[in-house]
């Protein structure tokens, strides 16, 4: 079961922490854009990807 994304979270990708920490810009469906420190924009499928929460939204 995956977790409910919503822009305004801030992720990491589990597999590239080189990209730093992003905040979730978009979500349409399983896609979701998110903005990282050092990698910008990426378009991310959460269906193949398990994004690490680290805040959200209050």
């Amino acid at each position: 079961m995956h977790t409910v994304i919503e822009p305004g979270m801030r992720v990491r990708h589990p597999t590239r922490p080189d990209w730093g920490d992003g905040q979730v810009q978009s979500v349409v469906g399983e896609r979701v854009t998110v903005n990282f420190e050092n990698a910008g924009k990426v378009l991310i499928n959460v269906a193949v990807v398990d994004l690490e929460i680290l805040h959200e939204p209050r």
